[in-house]
């Protein structure tokens, strides 16, 4: 999650001090006028258009996984790359706070776009990367939902509290409440190792850990590693764990 809202809530916090946001103001009013079908492109700032591309990583990320899922199980080309679009995408959103800093411009579309390109390459890729290297049981699925809806609860939480959370001499939050959701591009380094080391399912070794139960059982079994993106998504939506901002 990329700092971006700091700089709107950063303003509307000095509101008393300053004029309101003139780049909010008109993307306001570009928005709501009735100007043509692609008249919403005007209204889109450079940060916004670097977010997208932080989205775009994240569905790439997706789609090489399900094309791996589609190929030879031991052909680990898409895979790798599902991999290497997400830190991509960490990228992106490192880089839309910037520049909207730089260009001294906030984005009330933007913040929306950032949690949305967020869930998408930070929760949802890795989850179906997860997914494509054998995290395939109903019951490993179901909890890999639970990770992706929390990430979605930890996004909407922070637009809502992000004006409460204590601020600095500058404006920005002091800290992070629950673990922002780009950490997830740990076990995406995990997952890395894991087909590097054949800890897949059609890997020489099995998905890591192994399975508890088996497909013919009543329950379809379950992967314990899969307990790990059960308690990031509970790390994500704590309020109790702070984690200071750099």
């Amino acid at each position: 999650m990329s700092q971006r809202t700091s700089v709107a809530n950063g303003g509307a916090d000095k509101s008393s001090r300053s004029p309101p946001d003139g780049g909010q103001e008109k993307q306001k009013k570009l928005l709501a006028a009735d100007a043509g079908h692609f008249s919403m492109i005007k209204a889109l700032h450079l940060a916004d258009l670097i977010t997208e591309l932080n989205g775009f990583c994240g569905f790439m990320s997706i789609l090489s996984s399900m094309r791996y899922c589609l190929g030879p199980p031991t052909s680990y080309g898409p895979i790798y790359i599902a991999l290497a679009f997400i830190p991509f995408g960490l990228f992106f959103d490192f880089m839309d706070g910037k520049v909207a800093r730089w260009r001294k411009k906030s984005s009330l579309m933007g913040q929306e776009l950032d949690s949305l390109a967020d869930l998408i390459s930070f929760g949802v890729a890795p989850a179906s990367a997860a997914f494509a290297l054998g995290l395939r049981t109903p019951l490993d699925t179901l909890l890999l939902s639970f990770f992706v809806l929390c990430g979605l609860t930890r996004l909407a939480r922070f637009n809502v509290t992000v004006s409460t959370v204590p601020k600095d001499a500058t404006g920005k939050s002091k800290y992070f409440e629950g673990t922002p959701i780009p950490t997830s591009l740990c076990m995406v380094g995990a997952m890395a190792w894991c087909v590097s080391q054949g800890y897949v399912v059609a890997g020489e070794k099995g998905v890591l850990g192994g399975m508890l139960g088996g497909e013919e059982s009543w329950w379809g079994g379950v992967h314990p590693v899969v307990g790990v993106f059960v308690g990031w998504g509970c790390a994500m939506v704590s309020r109790s764990i702070h984690i200071p901002k750099p």
